[in-house]
């Protein structure tokens, strides 16, 4: 490799001498300043253009053309197609092109001698290739170099032939095959999350835009209905039934236990659906019915506000609901629940799907490990990320629906008001970006914090601080394969089972940790 980079030293200078302007490619920028500092003993000018210098790099390139002038460049693609020869470089020889070793893709090969003899202009391009580079290294160099001893070549002895060029040509087709395998390879994962990324950006737009919205909550209302239908029918539990039912849907359900053990699972599914559509149908209409009075009551008054800023609570989550007065008005107070749904869903969604894809992140790391199993990873993870997503969409179901049964204006009495705890947005002279307006709406969202009451203080939106909560008593993780004692929702109690055996359980609310 030393005498690689002298013989390269020795050519520059010989072709600063005769007057002809240099380019220098190379592969890094450690390269670029090894070349450099070998010019510099030598005593010879040059320029040098890498990441580093990128913001004097049209000055560098401005004076690439001038006779004698050296530039030293790392990669050459899409940079030099500007460099202009004055009269005397022509006459000299045009631009000379030096390439301190080969890429190993030869598309930038190519490129770099492109920069030479453009457009008829005179110029000349030369490699200088040891058998001790990385590319050489990896592909053939030790056949090449058995060869040469055979033939009595001393080493740093220059060699001009066509099989070096035939077998770096070789080598880099190797190289590229590889690559394009694993970039090929790459895409066949990324399929995976974009098909998945397809379905949460199309839910969260029919949220955003208002379309299909009431269409798609009517399907997550069926889709828990019917993980509660299916669930315990098969373990034929009617306590366990009822329990999710009030857990998910937030009331009791009237299905009987001889109902419940009658019906098979697609039937109890359509009961259990039509039962919850009407409950969260009323529940809705009572909400308006309710709102109604102080919205007209406002609009009598010629109240300056244009909108209304009402607070919903599960009794564990807040928003803060935006509607227009007069929209509300005209729907009966629909509007609003309109409101609640969009904020509820955007929230669920957004914090369920940046945590799933932290988890696809790692599956993707861990399947490569199936290798050792003789398994194609690519299979296993298309396999795991179904069942994963499969999982994310059960929990925005169940969370969503959880919300939105149960959610409700705080009653004026508990908090020690006369009135419902309404608030009201200052009328804006001047309308609101679309996004920022969207944002106003859906991300002063369930257990908005400071920032967003900040955000919408910015906005011209005046909104109380949520109700304060307790704090979060967590309960205390075990190890796997820890013995515990867990007590479920009917009172029975499990002692001395490990933790790994209950986990799901214990994710599912339907049993708790015991000390």
């Amino acid at each position: 490799v030393r005498e690689k980079y002298n013989a390269v030293a020795e050519e520059i200078q010989a072709l600063v001498q005769a007057g002809r302007p240099v380019l220098v490619g190379t592969t890094s920028v450690e390269i670029s300043e090894l070349v450099s500092r070998m010019l510099k003993l030598r005593g010879i000018k040059h320029q040098v253009l890498n990441a580093k210098q990128n913001q004097r790099e049209a000055e560098i390139v401005a004076a690439a053309g001038y006779p004698g002038t050296v530039t030293i460049a790392t990669n050459m693609a899409g940079r030099g197609t500007d460099i202009k020869l004055r009269e005397t470089s022509r006459e000299a020889g045009g631009l000379a092109i030096i390439g301190t070793e080969r890429h190993e893709s030869r598309r930038v090969d190519r490129q770099l001698r492109g920069r030479a003899g453009r457009q008829g202009d005179p110029g000349s391009s030369q490699f200088f290739v040891s058998l001790e580079d990385n590319l050489m290294r990896l592909f053939g160099s030790e056949r090449i170099a058995k060869l040469m001893d055979r033939m009595g070549m001393e080493e740093g002895e220059v060699i001009q032939h066509s099989m070096i060029t035939s077998s770096i040509e070789r080598a880099q087709k190797k190289v590229e095959e590889n690559n394009f395998g694993t970039r090929k390879r790459l895409l066949e994962y990324d399929d995976v999350m974009n098909a998945q990324r397809e379905v949460v950006y199309r839910r969260r737009r029919n949220a955003l835009f208002g379309e299909r919205l009431e269409l798609d909550i009517l399907n997550l209302i069926y889709d828990v209905s019917e993980d509660i239908a299916a669930g315990h029918k098969v373990s034929n539990e009617f306590e366990d039934f009822k329990l999710s039912i009030i857990k998910d849907f937030g009331y009791d359900t009237h299905i009987s236990q001889q109902e419940f053990s009658a019906l098979n699972a697609e039937a109890l599914t359509q009961k259990l659906y039509e039962e919850a559509t009407g409950y969260y149908e009323s529940k809705n209409e009572h909400i308006g019915q309710n709102a109604l009075p102080m919205i007209n009551d406002l609009l009598s008054q010629n109240t300056p506000y244009e909108n209304i800023a009402i607070p919903f609570t599960d009794g564990h989550k807040h928003t803060q609901v935006i509607a227009n007065l007069r929209k509300a008005q005209a729907s009966n107070g629909l509007d609003i629940i309109r409101q609640m749904e969009k904020g509820a869903v955007l929230s669920t969604v957004d914090d369920a799907w940046t945590q799933h894809l932290r988890q696809m992140d790692d599956l993707k790391q861990v399947v490569q490990n199936a290798v050792y199993e003789q398994k194609d990873p690519l299979l296993v993870y298309k396999f795991e990320a179904f069942e994963l997503f499969k999982r994310m969409l059960s929990k925005v179901n169940h969370g969503t629906s959880g919300f939105l049964f149960k959610a409700d204006v705080p009653v004026a009495a508990e908090a020690g008001f006369a009135e419902p705890d309404f608030f009201y947005e200052d009328d804006i002279s001047e309308p609101l970006p679309k996004l920022k307006a969207e944002k106003a709406i859906s991300d002063v969202s369930l257990g908005a914090g400071q920032e967003d009451l900040d955000q919408a203080a910015e906005l011209g939106i005046a909104v109380a601080p949520p109700p304060r909560q307790e704090p979060v008593r967590s309960q205390k993780v075990a190890n796997r394969n820890d013995k515990v004692t867990v007590q479920y929702m009917d009172g029975s109690i499990k002692r001395d089972v490990k933790y790994k055996s209950v986990e799901d359980d214990l994710a599912a609310q339907r049993c708790v940790l015991v000390d």
